[in-house]
């Protein structure tokens, strides 16, 4: 039997601080919120007991609104920034390899820099005397300044922007170790681009494909910066309420609560979304 010498134990022992650290700031907060939604206290601040009071309040037409809206932003930016990554994923990994290191380079130059520069980026390219409507303006498609800000279309922007990095690089990675042999047999055998990419391409990268898709819809589902910032807070989102009630004086079990209830749907959604993207990219059994 052998033992275990003083080096074998070394990454465990430098593992120990992360985990420490995970613990008491990543699952003890979201337990204290856990058990938070669920207690209930009386106007003296003394404990009463356990109800689902809290999370029936949130089963009204208003609040299950702020989640579908969510739930549509999220999915509208997963999926446009899955159209426009995946081409140029395509392109860096099979027919620009001399400048993967260029493009790769730009994609993560935004990462080196403020969030908050970037919004305030966006305002001077989307205000209304901004470079977008000057531009239009010049090239006569326009006759007077767009209202592009406090808009859908400049949260839209923004939530591409932001989060196109984060299913770029996985697909990115899939498909750099993707066996260019298998497009040339699958065009030998007949097989069309589109039967090839839909056949054989995808398939193959789908690991990659729904790593991106959940990196981007999860945290969009819970964006609070850029709607409230580009979108004018005219409309409300699961962020928007949460912060609303968590910085209020007594509302912030209710804060907990709506916390909890709103991961649950994000919950039971990922879930659906992984099978059904799953079942999409998974090879039929068809003749071609």
């Amino acid at each position: 039997m052998k033992k275990k010498t003083l080096s074998s134990e070394y990454p465990f022992a430098i593992g120990i601080p992360a985990v420490i650290w995970q613990i008491l700031f990543f699952y003890a907060p979201l337990l204290l919120l856990l058990v938070g939604s669920f207690l209930t206290w009386s106007d003296t601040n003394t404990f009463t007991g356990v109800s689902l009071d809290k999370f029936t309040f949130f089963f009204r037409g208003s609040y299950l609104s702020v989640i579908a809206s969510s739930l549509l932003l999220a999915l509208s930016n997963s999926i446009i920034c899955f159209l426009i990554a995946y081409p140029l994923a395509y392109f860096m990994a099979f027919k620009g390899r001399k400048w993967q290191n260029l493009l790769l380079f730009f994609l993560i130059v935004p990462f080196w820099t403020n969030f908050l520069l970037h919004v305030y980026a966006w305002f001077f390219v989307l205000e209304r005397e901004g470079f977008l409507n000057t531009l239009l303006q010049w090239l006569g498609i326009t006759s007077e300044p767009i209202i592009f800000l406090n808009s859908t279309f400049a949260t839209m922007v923004m939530m591409v922007y932001y989060y196109m990095p984060f299913i770029l690089l996985p697909m990115y990675s899939s498909l750099e170790k993707f066996d260019v042999k298998l497009i040339e047999a699958s065009y030998d055998l007949g097989a069309s681009w589109l039967q090839t990419l839909r056949k054989i391409v995808l398939p193959l990268c789908s690991r990659g494909i729904k790593t991106g898709f959940f990196l981007v819809f999860i945290p969009s589902f819970g964006e609070f910066a850029i709607p409230e910032l580009m979108g004018g807070d005219r409309r409300m989102f699961v962020g928007t309420v949460v912060s609303q009630f968590i910085l209020g004086d007594e509302t912030g079990s209710f804060g907990a609560a709506f916390t909890v209830f709103s991961c649950v749907v994000l919950l039971i959604s990922s879930l659906a979304l992984y099978f059904f993207i799953d079942w999409l990219l998974k090879p039929k059994a068809t003749r071609w």
